[in-house]
Formats: C-alpha cells, sequence, structure tokens
C-alpha cells in the first residue's frame, strides 16, 4: 500500500516504483490522500494529518478484502511526508509485515528548523489568516508547497521547487496545482512519526537522502535507531533526486532486495 508525501500525487513517479514491485511480485496499491489529484474532497488541496491517517486505514482495510493477494502480509510504503504517515501506521497496527520509509518526514520540529526564519514568518502569518477564515466558513487561504528561497512556501530549499516539479508529468501539468491550503503548518510542528518509531514490531526500512532539505538527516537517523528491526540506507542524494534516474533505479533495488528478504 503506498502513497506521497507533501501534495503529492500517485502519477508523481510512485507509478515508476510500484512498475518495480509488481514485475518482482508484489501486487500493489497506490492511491491520492482526499482533496488531492483523483480522489474527492472538497476544498482541494486541504492537508490534514488525521484525515491522511484515516485514508492510510481505509486503503489497508482494502487491500485485505482482495482475494488475489496475501492479506496476512500488507506492506506500507510512503515516501517523505507520506514515509511519516507510514511509520505512524506501523507503529499503531501490529498486523503489517514491513515498512519501507522513503527519505521520511519524522520530525516536526526539524523541519520547521529548516526554513529560513523570513519564510516561517511569512507561512506562519498565512496559516494563521487561512485558519480564521476555515472556522468562519470562508474560502481558504492558500500556500505553495514549493518555492524559491526567501518565499511564503513550506519547501524553500534551492532544490526544493525544480525538484518538486521535474516529478511531475508532462500531461499532468495543466491539472497540477503546487499549493495546499496554509493551515496545515500550524500541524507540522505537532507531528512527529519519528517518535513511534520503537513501537513498530515488524521490519522497517529506512531510505535516508543526505543531505536532505526537507526530512532533515539527522532528525531522522536519530529517530530511526529505535526501530528495533530498522534498517537503515543512506544515499547521497538530494530529497526529490531519490525518485528519478540513478538514484532511483539504486533505491528501488535496495527496496526489493528487502522485501525479498524479509516477505517475499
Amino acid at each position: 500500500v503506498m502513497a506521497h508525501g507533501l501534495g503529492g500525487t500517485r502519477e508523481m513517479r510512485l507509478d515508476a516504483f510500484a512498475h518495480r514491485f509488481c514485475e518482482a511480485g508484489f501486487a500493489c496499491l497506490v492511491f491520492d490522500y482526499r482533496h488531492f489529484g483523483s480522489s474527492g474532497g472538497e476544498p482541494r488541496q486541504l492537508l490534514d494529518v488525521g484525515k491522511q491517517l484515516q485514508d492510510w486505514r481505509a486503503a489497508i482495510a482494502f487491500a485485505r478484502t482482495r482475494t488475489d493477494v496475501d492479506a496476512e502480509r500488507v506492506i506500507v510504503w510512503g515516501s517523505s511526508f507520506g514515509g511519516g504517515h507510514a511509520l505512524t501506521i506501523a507503529a499503531d497496527n501490529a498486523h503489517v509485515s514491513a515498512v519501507i520509509a522513503q527519505c521520511p518526514f519524522t520530525d516536526g520540529l526539524a523541519s520547521v528548523c529548516a526554513l529560513p526564519l523570513g519564510s516561517l514568518i511569512k507561512v506562519t502569518a498565512r496559516a494563521i489568516r487561512d485558519q480564521f477564515r476555515a472556522w468562519l466558513g470562508g474560502h481558504p487561504v492558500t500556500i505553495p508547497i514549493a518555492g524559491k528561497p526567501g518565499e511564503a512556501a513550506l519547501m524553500v530549499a534551492p532544490d526544493a521547487e525544480p525538484g518538486y516539479l521535474k516529478l511531475v508529468p508532462n500531461d499532468m501539468s495543466p491539472v497540477f496545482r503546487n499549493y495546499v491550503a496554509a493551515r496545515f503548518a500550524l500541524q507540522i510542528i505537532r507531528y512527529f512519526p519519528g517518535r513511534k518509531t520503537s513501537r513498530i514490531a515488524c521490519p522497517v526500512l529506512f531510505c535516508v537522502c543526505d543531505p536532505d532539505t526537507v526530512a532533515p538527516t539527522r532528525a531522522t537517523l536519530r529517530h530511526a535507531k529505535r526501530a528495533p528491526k530498522g534498517l537503515v540506507n543512506i544515499y547521497p542524494f538530494g530529497h526529490f533526486d531519490i525518485y528519478v534516474g540513478y538514484a532511483f533505479e539504486r533505491a528501488v533495488s535496495d527496496q526489493i532486495t528487502f522485501l525479498q528478504r524479509f516477505v517475499d
């Protein structure tokens, strides 16, 4: 069961991973969160941690109803913000057989501190405006997911905007939206998936990028050490590089090897 990160949809290279897993003999269910991509939900581009975790649980429950797969061996695969969700789900669900967390978001405080102060102030101001507007029933105040350094965006490292946008297929460009409802920024600092790693009973593969400008490497490694059956692979690539080219080939090969060793 697979899902993407911050504002990402299935077409943004998750299909490439899924195809490789299927070729290796694993069935894949790749889903879009509510409010994003092909899934329903209004307003569009509304990112809510609690709702996304509900979507993960619903996707896993659906996978277990399939008669053409082994319902007793469910693997969760998440990347970036979805990697944090995968860790959370596995910690709360003893029936997950394995986890792959790719460049995972593990620590809200560490990710917030990675933002320059100027951008952080701008983002916070918009988030507060959006939250008040939501309470009053108004239309969302939005904020870019990836922007240029110094802008009011959730990711503003030099590699963020070009790296994020290169994951968008050409035929998806007309419908792709590089923004979310700004209120989400108030949730980030309160979300710490990494604190649950000690409760994950199944094998976990952490695919960690170094350096990672979005999900800081040091925090991820600190949390990964507490997973009882955790394995850590460190890649000398950026947060967005692991989806394409040589970095993708190396990561997906390692992930298939992990699955064949612990699940197949």
